[in-house]
């Protein structure tokens, strides 16, 4: 195995999160090559919506969410997770998470972005 994905692979294990079946991190613009690639979504964020506003994963599936915000420096929260990212715009951020239990998952703005801001949800939805 190679120096770069040895340390890779060290820095994501201390980021597993007991309890919560999750392991999260957030890597900017650039994703580090792992052992094997994530399944990589594409999100969009402008006001009021998240498109698309249902994410389907399997219990389990390691996943990348590349997030570009076309408007206004909005948020990313997934609070039953604990996973926060900001979406400054004209940026892809790229949130990386493996979920390890079913269920469904709200993630919301959290940056107050006008009237509406309250509806710019969606559901992360994780079946086995």
């Amino acid at each position: 195995m190679s120096t770069r994905r040895t340390a890779l692979k060290a820095a994501l294990s201390g980021l597993s999160t007991p309890g919560l079946g999750l392991t999260t991190w957030v890597l900017g613009n650039k994703l580090a090559q792992a052992e094997s690639a994530p399944r990589v979504i594409e999100m969009q964020a402008q006001r009021f919506e998240y498109r698309p506003k249902e994410i389907h994963l399997r219990r389990g599936e390691r996943v990348l969410l590349q997030i570009r915000s076309l408007d206004f420096v909005h948020g990313f929260n997934l609070p039953e997770l604990g996973l926060r990212a900001d979406l400054p715009p004209g940026q892809v951020t790229s949130v990386a998470l493996q979920v390890a239990r079913s269920g469904r998952y709200e993630f919301l703005c959290d940056n107050f972005c006008g009237d509406g801001h309250e509806r710019m949800s969606g559901q992360l939805i994780v079946s086995d």
